[in-house]
């Protein structure tokens, strides 16, 4: 039987007192399907944006909603976890899907994500020359998945992070293994193409939001599982992004970096932006131990086939070593029981 978490008489009044409002829960039943802005809100309300705003925010103050920045445009989305969260779910499971205003208010989400996903995919149409070509050097795409999935195993994912994101393709990969995701990138138009990508599918445990890869706008100590997929040749000092992304680690969390293995094709620095030419083992296992991980595992994928040349990729998957203490019961989903010095 499930646990139910109990609210004090006032707590309990606060979160219904929120939830219970014609335009509160349509607002709530829209956030629960993905991120969306006041502009969006706007105009599938059909409501001004003063009285829009003023809405979210007392969702906010109720831990109902998140809110996060994306240059000029703030995006909410529906809280992941919480108590209260878990009782506004409850409550839009009771909600009819034949209710007339919440079948116009789906419609109208429909043709936002439509337009959505039409402008990402002109984004991707215009790069997928370059897209193509990136691919046809490197190990198929379904070798390296099927890896990546050996590698983390079937034990249930509390917290997912991916760094680095791109089209949100690990969000979709991983979806199965998670309870909550976060994608971070630093392209908007990526972040676009992620975001269609995610409706498309129907995911709405993960989210996607701009942010730097060496200041993540997250809180430390927040995930058990974090991937660096083809990111690290881009960057100028991929150590400080791997000593960032440890800090997130939960006791016990695992980093999973895929990245290029040395290689000498230099016409990638100018042609594709690549600032490194691939990693050895020893280097990243550096970079690592140094970032206080353990390495459990290095592993190399060849591209098959001959007379083209072909970049090896590499796996290395390393875990933060500070020990998980019982947390009373004998739950498959870890909790943050130790601190990082």
């Amino acid at each position: 039987m499930a646990n139910f978490v109990k609210f004090g008489l006032d707590s309990l009044v606060d979160v219904l007192k929120a939830a219970g409002e014609p335009t509160r829960l349509r607002l709530l039943a829209l956030l629960a399907a993905g991120d969306l802005t006041v502009t969006d809100l706007t105009e599938i309300l059909g409501q001004s944006q003063p009285r829009i705003s003023r809405h979210l925010k007392l969702l906010g103050e109720a831990a109902l909603i998140d809110r996060y920045q994306e240059g000029a445009w703030a995006y909410f989305r529906l809280t992941q976890q919480g108590a209260s969260v878990e009782l506004a779910n409850t409550l839009l499971k009771y909600a009819s899907e034949n209710d007339p205003v919440l079948q116009r208010d789906a419609e109208r989400l429909a043709a936002v994500k439509r337009i959505r996903s039409e402008r990402a995919q002109d984004y991707f149409s215009r790069n997928a020359a370059e897209w193509d070509e990136l691919r046809r050097l490197q190990v198929a795409d379904e070798q390296v998945d099927e890896a990546l999935i050996e590698l983390i195993g079937e034990k249930p994912v509390d917290a997912f992070l991916d760094l680095g994101t791109g089209t949100g393709r690990m969000l979709q990969l991983l979806s199965g293994h998670y309870r909550r995701a976060v994608g971070v990138d630093a392209s908007r138009d990526m972040l676009a193409v992620a975001r269609a990508n995610l409706d498309k599918a129907k995911i709405t445990a993960a989210s996607v939001r701009h942010g730097d890869i060496f200041n993540l706008p997250l809180d430390a100590q927040d995930f058990d599982l974090i991937t660096i997929h083809q990111v690290l040749h881009f960057l100028d000092q991929p150590e400080f992004a791997i000593a960032e992304a440890a800090k997130l680690l939960r006791p016990g969390g695992r980093l999973v970096i895929i990245d290029l293995a040395p290689h000498n094709l230099e016409y990638l620095r100018d042609e594709h932006a690549h600032l490194r030419l691939g990693f050895s083992h020893q280097m990243v296992a550096d970079w690592l131990t140094k970032a206080e991980l353990d390495v459990e595992t290095v592993q190399d994928l060849r591209a098959g086939g001959e007379g083209n040349p072909a970049l090896t990729v590499t796996i290395w998957l390393a875990r933060d070593p500070r020990m998980l203490m019982a947390a009373g019961n004998d739950s498959e989903i870890p909790g943050i029981l130790a601190k990082r010095a």
